[in-house]
C-alpha cells in the first residue's frame, strides 16, 4: 500500500501504521509518496477492511492507494 501523509507526518504515520494487527511493514520513503506498507490478510475483504476501518483512520493519512499482490501461474 501506498500512503501520503499530511507534511511531516511520514514517520508518525509509519509508526502507527507499523502497530496494526495484520502489518508485515511500514516504512516512511522519499518521493510522490511517504509511507510503504506491506499488509497480509486472508481475502480481499479483510484487507479492504483493514484499509478502510484501521489504516484510513491513522491521523496524519490523506491518502492510500493499495496494491494487492497476485500470483498469476
Amino acid at each position: 500500500m501506498l500512503i501520503q501523509s499530511e507534511v511531516g507526518k511520514a514517520a508518525s504515520v509509519a509508526a502507527e501504521v507499523r502497530g496494526l494487527a495484520g502489518i508485515v511493514s511500514a516504512e516512511d520513503v522519499t518521493g510522490p509518496y511517504d509511507v510503504i506498507v506491506k499488509a497480509e490478510a486472508g481475502t480481499m475483504d479483510e484487507l479492504g477492511k483493514l484499509v478502510v476501518a484501521q489504516i484510513q483512520n491513522v491521523e496524519g493519512i490523506t491518502r492510500t492507494l493499495t496494491c494487492p499482490i497476485v500470483h498469476l501461474d
